[in-house]
């Protein structure tokens, strides 16, 4: 009967462990999609503040364009 005994707490053991496994994959998997939730939040806030930013009027004057005059006196990108 010892046998028997090891048998089911050997199986019992095997069980309760493939549950705490079960488990923790499920924690994890939950932190996962989190962490994945947070990152799509944050990419739509940050898009929104950046589309926000390009909307809004210029406000330091005319910007420097290509083909606009640089300090020296020369068109850029022609040396």
């Amino acid at each position: 009967m010892r046998v028997s005994i090891s048998s089911d707490q050997a199986r019992a053991e095997a069980l309760f462990k493939k549950e705490a496994r079960l488990r923790e994959g499920e924690k994890a998997m939950a932190e996962y999609e989190a962490d994945q939730q947070r990152m799509r939040e944050n990419i739509v806030r940050l898009r929104a503040l950046r589309l926000a930013r390009d909307a809004a009027p210029k406000q330091n004057g005319p910007s420097k364009e290509a083909g606009e005059l640089s300090h020296g006196g020369h068109l850029k990108g022609r040396g």
